[in-house]
């Protein structure tokens, strides 16, 4: 028996956790309960990063102009994506993006400056950083979804632009804009999958064996 192995019960929880995540646009006027906000902070500082490099940084948005200008950023973005879709521009525009005027906590995530000062684990993939990133915000995607709250990762923005109006440093990159809050229900399958955008592919087109086999995966259709 594998000592190390975790209880029935808590890898079913972990389980249930992965397979009920939601990347949430509809949420509730309630906030969070006190400290939950610091405690999802500290799950994405805990996730893995190259190098020990640690690149996350978080900046909170409290002010309800300077939301309001993130929210102008993002409908922007909105409008722009859907033009760039004129086989499914009205289908797009019908599709809800973000809840950040209406989540209680507005998180931007964004790479740290001086990124190329960091060797290790970059040196032939400097995106490691981008992936590093990745791996903090889906520690607290499941954190957030273990304590029934929604989050959702909007990146319908212009980069500099966002950087620019949160007064970031040169060489500071945001990668996402988080939504975090209390919500009426989960959706039972991810949005983009009812609206009919796309499904979940089945293993056999993701998993190859010794080697990227051809006709294998299937390239899915670009919007």
């Amino acid at each position: 028996m594998n000592p190390h192995r975790y209880s029935i019960d808590a890898i079913a929880a972990l389980d249930r956790s992965i397979r009920e995540r939601r990347d949430m646009r509809h949420f509730l006027s309630e906030p969070l309960p006190d400290g939950l906000l610091e405690r999802l902070i500290e799950a994405a500082h805990l996730a893995p990063s190259v190098g020990y490099m640690q690149p996350w940084r978080f900046i909170r948005v409290t002010e309800r102009g300077l939301r309001e200008r993130i929210h102008e950023l993002v409908e922007s973005e909105r409008l722009a994506t859907a033009d760039a879709l004129p086989s499914r521009n009205e289908e797009f525009r019908k599709v809800k993006i973000d809840g950040i005027r209406e989540c209680a906590e507005l998180l931007v995530v964004a790479l740290m400056p001086e990124r190329e000062r960091h060797i290790v684990g970059r040196r032939t993939l400097p995106e490691m950083d981008v992936a590093s990133v990745g791996c903090a915000i889906q520690n607290m995607w499941l954190l957030a979804r273990a304590e029934g709250i929604g989050l959702g990762w909007v990146s319908f923005f212009d980069p500099l632009a966002l950087a620019d109006l949160l007064g970031m440093p040169a060489g500071a990159r945001p990668l996402a804009i988080l939504c975090i809050g209390q919500v009426a229900a989960f959706y039972p399958r991810p949005m983009f999958e009812d609206a009919g955008w796309g499904k979940r592919l089945p293993l056999a087109e993701v998993l190859f064996e010794n080697g990227w086999k051809p006709g294998a995966g299937v390239t899915p259709p670009a919007y």
